[in-house]
């Protein structure tokens, strides 16, 4: 592909959602104001340079760090070349070159660099010969430092995927280098947040003994004499309990008429002789062993790996198991799977799976829940990696059915639907007085604000509420009052301590189950590091005297209680995946295997309709003031799209007598998912019971489709949303404001900090879906609205010629649409869209790709099939590691850690773990667990004015899609 733009920045935003009783803003890297001129005052600061160098030219990176106390507004950068590099193109700033000299002057949204923050900018350049890195950089007249390069750590020891036998020692040793002349001061070995021990000379190293049955994920962590400090790459290895065999990998992709090999050898050193003998014990026929079926294993050699091969006929596919086995040995089991001789993406799709499912790569809890991350030190929408979130749970479904595609395997589609409903569905228990709830009189009012300091906002019983018009059609089809969908964030390893694990409140932090939690309830300007998190099940055993209720909601008594929040796009996904794993599972002649749990599908698909309307069911369109818009009846309180969320609460007390239920009344493009309204409105096993629900699904369809014509800008891409409740509070829109079907145009709907709609992976999840829908029904509405975003998106794509690729990251909006007219709808001419920045982030590729795989398929386009390839194939060369695919983020926006979070003079209250909660309390001071983190350091010497940090996450979703992507490119397309 001709090179297009070339551009990367290291800001990033991840999707996030709402609670209960206000909307929400939460930011994932930080804006700045537009600047103001530069004075002339001088500046302290720092550069970090970075390039992507291909041979006859590069991509530089380059963040500017005030080192200062005062606040630099606007900055120029001049710096030069040694060498004949030459300026092709620049971002994030205006680029300039004379002669060797380079100058880059601020852009208007990042000229203004606070006190201890940073900024990126970046640009591409052609090159003979050499290709030095400058030596000098200054900034508005002044010469910086050089930023200080943090130490290089590798855990050489123990092998990734190693097993060893409780009690024997686990060997760890580790490489460090420092830079810039400064000298290693000490090794410290982790496993995962738990400091295990510390080795300060060369060769580091530690031998353990103490390590625990079951998964380990071990980290290195060297510091240097100038403070820096830098942990190496999780590596992860499990304890048996007795003597083990060790086979990897755990999953073999066999080609038709080809062979394969795994890797054999014992956990700990025998007395003598072993022998391990190898076989199929169920599955497929069509793979055998032909090689390795009996192995020798003496105390001399029993760590060194022998292998066994496994070979396929020349025809069929689908899975079989092997096991090694040996006496007094616990056996290893290996999956081996037949695939065509042309599928090298589903060779793929099981090697990555592989790595994710693997226990020791810690991408799971003991319970088999996924983690956000592998990571734990990760602040976006969870504020610790190892919470978990509805869409970790819904991608977990979509995996393991792409799994049972490829292998006729369907068990683990079923197990995660179960490890869901088990675990992320609220039991009776968690919801127990949904029996008082009254359809009539669904919630009392609440205003949302603008900012978290105006909170709490006062209940107003004198404000109309409308009816609810689907409880008591779903308590007619299922016989309970329980809402059947998943609460959107539970924190799996009970960090917080709040013990809120299913079917139990505030059993606090000795409890050892996944424990469900909340965040986000102030308004659209309350970002991640401005919350105060919260148990779902408020007992007042926590927090100040009445839990935390009052720095939400004021009220003139306050009652224990429970509540729960729905991420209706993780709903939808979860709908999505039992959608192909039914057609899937069909295909193969095992629809029978998966009908129990697609029938669930259903049933959660018939309840996410509490996502269509309106928060307080008043009725949809122009409603504007809290007491003069009319309460809804019927359907007419109903706007029939995917909102932000919807709740559901009401008292411990079960003779209270009290519940509650609200919808949401604004709708992100980014949320929608045709295919998953198709799928229940149109596939008959998805076909939910309730008497509307599959005419409620028609009609959503149709006005999701509609709803992507109406957002979509003049180039292509699609703009925010729109809200029934402008402000959160009903107020009136500013005169002029656009309309869809009576719903405002809102260019950032929930939230504020930054404006939701600029990450550029909303567009790519969204259309992703709208693609699977077109190649399913070849809906010529949905084409044409992908026949534009795909071409604006391919023309903001650039693939290296080393496989490297930008894709867009930051948009920016201007305009608004044309107001919706469904009989001649306009051309949006008056909507635009500009790209800031670029980035490589590797799980927005992946849905980018899988988009333009459902798209090429159905419409033929050569250049989206291309693209897809490259992206696919450019990740997998380029960004591969032992735990999966992932790049390295630099992370400016963990300044943050220090930010304030509002709470009301006067109010006092404590975490489970005693931090103290005040007016005073930052969002790092109720989270001092971050301080035992391995990662810790790095934002320590952030804080403290250095390099913003660099990380390299592996997060469970971005994992997931990447081999969803793969898997779909070779169903498709190869």
């Amino acid at each position: 592909m001709p090179p297009r733009n070339r551009r990367r920045a290291h800001l990033r935003l991840r999707r996030l959602w709402t609670a209960v009783v206000a909307a929400l803003a939460v930011p994932l890297s930080m804006l700045v104001a537009n600047p103001t001129p530069a004075h002339a005052a001088a500046v302290q600061c720092s550069v970090d340079y970075k390039t992507n160098d291909w041979g006859s030219g590069f991509t530089a990176d380059l963040t500017i760090t005030n080192r200062g106390t005062d606040v630099i507004d606007g900055w120029t950068l001049t710096y030069a070349y040694a060498g004949n590099q030459q300026l092709t193109n620049g971002w994030n700033g205006t680029w300039s070159q004379s002669g060797s000299t380079v100058t880059v002057q601020s852009a208007s949204y990042n000229g203004r660099i606070a006190a201890g923050a940073a900024v990126s900018t970046g640009a591409q350049f052609t090159y003979s010969g050499t290709n030095a890195a400058p030596t000098s950089f200054d900034v508005n007249g002044t010469t910086c430092t050089g930023a200080h390069q943090p130490p290089i750590t590798v855990l050489t020891s123990p092998a990734p995927g190693a097993v060893y036998t409780q009690g024997s020692a686990v060997p760890l040793a580790a490489t460090a280098a420092a830079a810039d002349d400064a000298t290693i001061t000490k090794v410290e070995f982790y496993d995962d947040t738990t400091l295990l021990g510390t080795d300060t000379t060369s060769p580091y190293s530690l031998s353990v003994s103490s390590l625990t049955v079951g998964s380990h994920s071990l980290v290195a962590k060297a510091y240097d004499s100038l403070g820096a400090s830098a942990s190496s790459t999780p590596v992860g290895i499990t304890v048996a309990s007795g003597p083990a065999v060790v086979a990897t990998p755990s999953q073999l992709p066999v080609r038709q008429g080809q062979s394969a090999t795994f890797d054999v050898k014992l956990s700990t050193q025998p007395s003598s002789n072993v022998t391990v003998t190898t076989a199929r014990t169920e599955g497929n026929t069509g793979l055998s062993v032909t090689g390795g079926a009996s192995l020798t294993f003496t105390p001399s050699n029993w760590n060194t790996a022998q292998q066994v091969t496994i070979t396929a006929d020349s025809s069929g596919t689908g899975a079989a198991t092997f096991e090694s086995t040996a006496a007094g040995h616990g056996k290893a089991t290996v999956t081996a799977t037949q695939i065509a001789a042309t599928k090298e993406y589903d060779a793929r799709f099981l090697e990555l799976y592989g790595k994710i499912t693997d226990p020791a790569n810690g991408y799971f809890s003991p319970e088999g829940i996924p983690y956000h991350s592998v990571e734990t030190l990760i602040v976006e929408a969870p504020d610790h990696g190892h919470e978990t979130t509805s869409e970790a749970y819904s991608y977990l479904l979509w995996l393991q059915a792409m799994y049972g595609k490829v292998t006729g395997d369907w068990s683990r589609f079923n197990g995660a639907w179960d490890l869901m409903e088990q675990y992320m569905i609220p039991t009776h228990a968690d919801q127990p007085t949904n029996s008082f709830y009254t359809p009539s009189k669904p919630a009392t009012y609440a205003p949302e604000w603008d900012q978290p300091s105006q909170y709490p906002a006062q209940l107003d019983t004198g404000v109309s509420v409308g009816q609810d018009p689907l409880a008591a059609e779903l308590k007619s089809a299922y016989g309970t009052d329980d809402v059947y969908g998943m609460h959107w964030l539970q924190d799996v390893d009970n960090v917080y301590g709040y013990g809120n694990s299913p079917g139990k409140c505030e059993a606090g932090p000795t409890d050892t189950g996944p424990s469900y939690i909340n965040t986000f309830q102030r308004g659209p300007q309350e970002s991640v590091w401005e919350t105060v998190p919260q148990p779902t099940c408020d007992a007042f055993k926590y927090g100040g005297p009445n839990g935390y209720l009052d720095l939400f909601t004021g009220d003139a008594s306050y009652a224990k209680q429970w509540k729960f929040t729905n991420a209706p796009d993780a709903d939808a996904r979860a709908v999505q995946a039992a959608y192909w794993a039914d057609l899937w599972a069909e295909e193969q002649g095992q629809g029978s295997a998966v009908s129990a749990t697609v029938a669930k599908a259903a049933k959660m698909g018939d309840y996410l309709r509490y996502a269509m309307y309106d928060k307080y069911f008043k009725k949809i369109g122009n409603c504007v003031g809290a007491s003069a818009c009319p309460a809804g009846t019927g359907k007419d309180s109903s706007h029939y799209l995917l909102s932000w969320y919807y709740a559901w609460g009401g008292a411990t007390d079960t003779s209270a007598g009290w519940a509650w239920r609200i919808g949401s009344s604004h709708a992100h493009g980014g949320y929608q998912n045709p295919m998953a309204a198709y799928a229940l409105s149109e596939y008959p096993d998805l076909k939910p019971k309730s008497a509307t629900g599959q005419a409620d699904w028609a009609k959503s369809l149709d006005r999701q489709v509609e709803f992507y014509r109406w957002l979509q800008s003049a180039e292509g891409a699609i703009a925010g949303g729109a809200t029934n409740s402008w402000q959160g509070r009903y107020a009136t829109p500013p005169a002029g404001k656009s309309t869809f079907y009576g719903m405002y145009y809102d260019d950032k709907p929930v939230y504020h900090d930054p404006p939701s709609n600029q990450w550029f992976g909303f567009q790519a999840w969204s259309m992703e879906r709208v693609a699977e829908y077109y190649q399913q029904s070849g809906d010529a509405d949905a084409k044409a609205v992908l026949d534009k975003w795909v071409d604006w998106a391919l023309s903001e794509t650039t693939v290296n010629p080393d496989g490297t690729y930008l894709i867009p990251s930051t948009l920016q909006w201007s305009g608004q649409p044309d107001t919706w007219n469904a009989a001649n709808p306009g051309a949006n001419n008056g909507l635009h869209v500009t790209v800031a920045d670029y980035t490589n982030d590797v799980g927005v590729a992946a849905a980018y790709a899988k988009t333009l795989t459902y798209y090429a398929d159905r419409s033929g386009d050569t250049e989206a099939a291309a693209t897809a390839k490259a992206l696919l194939d450019g990740m997998w060369d380029n960004h591969q590691d032992a735990l999966g695919i992932a790049v390295p983020e630099t992370r400016a926006d963990y300044n943050r850690f220090d930010d304030a979070v509002y709470v009301p003079s006067g109010w006092s209250g404590t975490m489970p773990n005693g931090d103290v909660i005040n007016s005073s309390s930052t969002f790092e001071s109720i989270r001092s667990f971050y301080e035992d983190d391995p990662a810790w350091s790095k934002i320590e010497s952030y804080l403290a004015g250095g390099a913003a940090p660099s990380f390299t996450y592996h997060r469970f979703w971005a994992q997931a899609d990447i081999a969803l992507a793969m898997g779909s490119y070779a169903e498709l397309l190869e």
